[in-house]
Formats: C-alpha cells, sequence, structure tokens
C-alpha cells in the first residue's frame, strides 16, 4: 500500500511491543470486512479523528487497526491484537 505511512517509532513500537509487521497492517486493510469507527475517547480525539477497525491478517491473526487520514494518505498510530471489550465494541459497531 503505497498510502500507508508508518513513522519510524510506531514501526519500533510494533515490532518491539506488539511483534506486528507492515505486511500484517496491510493485509487487514485488504482483509476489512466491517465498518470504520472513530475514537470518540476524549483522550484519544484528533484532528482529522482517528478511526479503527478490526480485521484478521491472512493468517488469521485478529488486529486492531489505529490510524489518521490526511490528504489521501493512512498515517498509521497502532496495530495490536484486540482485548475482549474492543472486539465486544466492534461486533456491535463495526
Amino acid at each position: 500500500m503505497k498510502n500507508l505511512k508508518i513513522s519510524v517509532d510506531v514501526e519500533r513500537k510494533l515490532l518491539e511491543k506488539h511483534h506486528v509487521v507492515r505486511a500484517e497492517v496491510e493485509q487487514c486493510f485488504f482483509n476489512r470486512a466491517g465498518r470504520l469507527l472513530t475514537d470518540s475517547r476524549e483522550e484519544h480525539k484528533t484532528t482529522p479523528p482517528t478511526l479503527w477497525f478490526l480485521a484478521p491478517t491472512n493468517k488469521g491473526r485478529m488486529l486492531k487497526i489505529v490510524y489518521i487520514q490526511i490528504e489521501g494518505f493512512i498515517h498509521l498510530r497502532s496495530a495490536f491484537e484486540p482485548n475482549e471489550a474492543e472486539e465486544r465494541i466492534y461486533r456491535k459497531h463495526g
């Protein structure tokens, strides 16, 4: 995905903390079946809004993808395995 931007710091955090690589993030974008949700929590509000979704990688690993969109580019904020509350929210609203 040419329009996916991942900063060096985010890429390092993904690998070291969450064991997620860029290819898995790209797979989730292609495999997404549900809607995009907006993170409305006060401490996470951004301009433009922070968007997120849950989707599996090609190997079936479920990830929460968190990003913002600026001028046609996707700026990844994070990607990690969702907790039960996030899965419940996405099943209900996504």
